[in-house]
């Protein structure tokens, strides 16, 4: 997606509107996750709220507790409450595809130490980041942080840069330490999220998805499954919630759609040893001589 539409102040002011945007939504929501409130209104909450103060939803809100890393978001309908869980609030604002993504930890458990490794790990990222750092510098200082805690970085999840309606663009951030890596420079927007574990560090794809997203149009035959794509349309390259759309037959033009390589799904993602998960994250800007967090 181009951006000569703006020219560059007017860009980072969007970033920057998304970023004060989702800190409002992103605290009056982590104040909700109590137990034995509801899954699906924090969700529902988030989205309606980005909305209200004159953003998008860049993703469906996710809510992914205790061994899940990512991707969770409530079902249409979904009963689910809180519980003694470890709860990851993920979400995203956008102003005309210029995007804001941040998440934060709320725990229930009783497991602060997991939660204080990801938020230190972000911290000891942000404060190295520069015109001229590596990647591989920046996932080394997260590395550190957790493992000093001794818990684990998730290893096959990375931060990632965001530009115009791609909220996961080159280049990855990884969350350990690598050689070489990506020189960042200035300009670069970047999404920063470790993830710290008592688990083994890895995660693999659950058995559920209710997210997806467009990958390119294609016609399709069926009018229920036109109906389908239609809708989906409207978020362009961005990711969408199952319980987003309206279809007597979804489950079925979802599948079809799926089949036909014009949607990707993404599953629930799950610690592989079953361990407790904690993530932190926050959109950066990099500056001059340093960078800007848009969202803190």
């Amino acid at each position: 997606m181009t951006d000569n539409v703006y020219n560059k102040e007017d860009i980072i002011e969007k970033y920057r509107e998304a970023g004060r945007i989702l800190k409002i939504v992103r605290t009056e929501a982590a104040d909700m996750i109590r137990v034995g409130n509801s899954l699906l209104e924090v969700a529902e909450f988030v989205e309606k709220k980005t909305i209200e103060l004159g953003g998008r939803p860049a993703f469906p809100c996710n809510i992914s507790r205790n061994q899940e890393a990512a991707h969770a978001t409530p079902k249409a309908g979904d009963q689910g409450v809180f519980g003694n869980d470890m709860v990851k609030l993920d979400l995203g604002v956008h102003i005309d595809g210029y995007i804001a993504d941040s998440a934060v930890t709320v725990d229930l458990s009783g497991n602060s130490d997991i939660v204080k490794a990801s938020e230190e790990a972000l911290a000891a990222a942000i404060d190295i980041m520069k015109p001229g750092i590596s990647t591989g510098k920046v996932g080394a200082a997260i590395e550190e942080r957790i493992r000093s805690y001794g818990l684990n970085p998730i290893t096959n999840l990375t931060g990632h840069g965001l530009s115009r309606y791609e909220a996961h663009d080159n280049p990855p951030v990884p969350n350990k330490h690598v050689e070489g890596g990506v020189i960042l420079k200035e300009g670069d927007v970047l999404a920063i999220e470790p993830f710290a574990t008592n688990g083994t560090g890895l995660v693999h794809d659950g058995s559920w998805a209710e997210i997806y997203s467009l990958i390119k149009k294609k016609p399709v035959r069926l009018p229920a499954v036109r109906n389908v794509l239609k809708q989906v349309e409207e978020y362009r390259e961005l990711p969408f919630a199952k319980r987003w759309l309206e279809s007597d037959k979804l489950e079925f033009s979802l599948i079809q759609l799926e089949k036909a390589g014009i949607l990707h799904s993404y599953p629930v993602l799950v610690e592989s040893a079953g361990g407790l998960v904690s993530q932190a994250e926050h959109t950066v800007i990099i500056t001059r001589d340093g960078c800007e967090v848009t969202t803190k």
